[in-house]
């Protein structure tokens, strides 16, 4: 049913069992007058457009707080003022202020107070043994991919790491040592010219620390959906 309303409105009515879907924008008398037309009336829904709205009062201030030349004849002749009362003043002497020595901050200790339990770095041997128990994964689909079953078996050493450890990414070190033969042979040089063509394809994500460089997955990559 139409209400009654001034301004730019949208109607909208929908049926899905017989594939109609009508929906009218203009000024309210305009569409009031083709919804009529169109033997619509009753159904539906009316409401205005956003651009026509006035802020809802929904902080407690009161409606006169905001200057009424701010809409004329329900339409907005600028940009409405912010509320006339905007609260209190803040109070910084209610912020409470917690100072340390740098690199003192005992981050086992914060995690704990928040129940969490902090990322374990994975042992190698365990991660090399977990390989050995798995099922051989299927190929990676796509034609980005140089090496389909090394790139699966990479993302199942990377899977493993970050589901079980909390790890977002390995070493290239570490990387080489766990699964180099499943990985093509590939060590040294070879194996980071390929992780980085994983990087260059958006398939990883690099990772610098220091004096090592890490890989993790991107989540696309990881759940199988990149191709």
């Amino acid at each position: 049913m139409m209400a009654e309303l001034r301004g730019q409105v949208r109607y909208r009515f929908r049926a899905d069992e017989h594939d109609v879907h009508v929906v009218l924008e203009g000024e309210a008398s305009w569409v009031k007058k083709h919804v009529s037309d169109l033997g619509l009336e009753g159904v539906g829904w009316t409401m205005p457009i956003a651009t026509e709205m006035r802020p809802s009062n929904t902080s407690g201030v009161d409606v006169s707080s905001y200057d009424d030349e701010d809409f004329e004849d329900g339409e907005s002749s600028s940009m409405p003022q912010k509320p006339k009362d905007m609260g209190p003043t803040p109070d910084p002497s209610r912020i409470p202020v917690v100072r340390r020595p740098i690199g003192q901050l005992n981050l086992e200790q914060e995690l704990d107070l928040l129940g969490l339990e902090a990322p374990v770095r994975p042992d190698p041997i365990e991660l090399m043994e977990a390989l050995e128990e798995m099922e051989p994964p299927r190929p990676v689909q796509g034609a980005m991919s140089v090496d389909p079953m090394a790139e699966a078996w990479l993302r199942e050493l990377l899977s493993l790491v970050v589901r079980d450890y909390g790890i977002t990414a390995l070493k290239t070190e570490d990387i080489e040592e766990i699964a180099s033969k499943r990985l093509g042979n590939r060590e040294g040089t070879k194996l980071e010219v390929w992780l980085e063509s994983l990087f260059t394809a958006g398939k990883l994500v690099k990772v610098h620390g220091g004096d090592a460089t890490g890989w993790g997955p991107s989540p696309r990559w990881l759940s199988g959906k990149f191709s």
